[in-house]
């Protein structure tokens, strides 16, 4: 019996990844929020042993979600190890910053600027020249990519839509490409500003009228769609895919099994990472 447990020991030691990073929780204090904002970093197996400069992934959480969504119930870091162990995705800086709170009716979620809260201002002042400083990001598009769930792909999707110059690669999983705003608003009600600037940011609506300046800058982004074919959303990633077909954008779509959960986000990260590391300059 001792023997056997010896066995069972080793090969248990056997099958853990060679490569193990870590993921620490980290904050800014945003003059334009007005608020701290926190955020996890994923850093890759002897970060602290080196100085040189990593691409970066911005991972974005859905509504109802918080910065360590992705940590804790989408087990990045274990998908992150083995990829990154494996060869199949490139060492880099994963950030995982707050945009929410499960209560959407009196805190405002989202990633774009609503009254009172330019998210969007934050993101692109603030944390991207803040985290990257101070976590050795390379710095500049063709070293950052940008993912996400849900509103995350939305907020993904519309971001690398609005700041091409800033992203390689975009991956948006089940996203959150348009939504029709709450008939009636109910005063202090934060979740109608969601929908609502959702709405006005189209993710689609974006690419029907786009000029051919803005199809030109949108070609210098890969772009990948991701949804369950049992999802409620998946109209949506099917949309968005046709309207950049037809102005010659490339992109790829990939309708699977799976419904909106984090079954099939897990499943998604497998991809999204060797993706955007395929994009990124070598």
């Amino acid at each position: 019996m001792k023997a056997r447990m010896i066995i069972a020991a080793l090969v248990c030691a056997m099958c853990l990844p060679a490569w193990a990073g870590k993921i620490v929780t980290d904050s800014i204090e945003s003059k334009i929020l007005g608020a701290t904002v926190k955020y996890n970093v994923y850093l890759p197996n002897g970060f602290d042993k080196t100085d040189k400069k990593y691409p970066v992934v911005y991972l974005l959480h859905g509504l109802y979600g918080g910065y360590d969504n992705w940590a804790k119930q989408g087990n990045m870091q274990l998908v992150a190890d083995e990829l990154i162990g494996s060869g199949e995705a490139t060492e880099m800086i994963i950030i995982m910053p707050n945009a929410g709170n499960p209560d959407i009716h009196n805190v405002y979620n989202g990633y774009f600027n609503m009254p009172d809260w330019n998210y969007e201002d934050f993101f692109f002042q603030e944390l991207i020249p803040s985290a990257e400083a101070k976590y050795r990001g390379v710095g500049d598009k063709m070293h950052r990519a940008i993912m996400g769930l849900s509103m995350g792909g939305g907020g993904s999707t519309v971001y690398a839509q609005r700041h091409p110059d800033q992203f390689s690669s975009c991956y948006a999983m089940s996203a959150w490409l348009h939504s029709d705003v709450p008939a009636e608003h109910k005063e202090g009600d934060k979740f109608y500003y969601t929908c609502k600037t959702v709405n006005e940011l189209s993710a689609t609506n974006f690419v029907e009228n786009a000029t051919e300046e803005q199809v030109k800058q949108l070609r210098t982004v890969k772009w990948f769609f991701d949804c369950g074919d049992d999802d409620g959303l998946m109209d949506l990633s099917v949309k968005i895919h046709q309207a950049m077909r037809k102005k010659w954008v490339k992109s790829e779509l990939r309708i699977n099994n799976g419904v909106h959960n984090w079954e099939y986000w897990h499943l998604c990260l497998r991809q999204a990472l060797p993706f955007a590391s395929r994009n990124f300059d070598k």
